[in-house]
């Protein structure tokens, strides 16, 4: 459980479009189209749990060992 005094950082579509390497148009697009990682509605604004990221990248991952 966390806690208020060290609550999870959230990510803005600029940050995680620099952690992704894709442009903020597409992870809007990703959103129109519920394709892209979970996000919370933070007023009008879109913010990302690096977990959630991390989850949606791991459904995504071909190839490889799996170790």
């Amino acid at each position: 459980m966390t806690t208020t005094a060290n609550p999870p950082r959230l990510l803005d579509s600029t940050e995680l479009s620099a952690w992704l390497g894709v442009p903020v148009p597409t992870l809007n697009q990703w959103a129109y189209r519920s394709v892209g990682p979970r996000f919370v509605k933070v007023g009008r604004h879109r913010r990302y749990r690096p977990d959630d990221v991390e989850r949606w990248l791991d459904a995504r991952t071909r190839g490889g060992d799996v170790a």
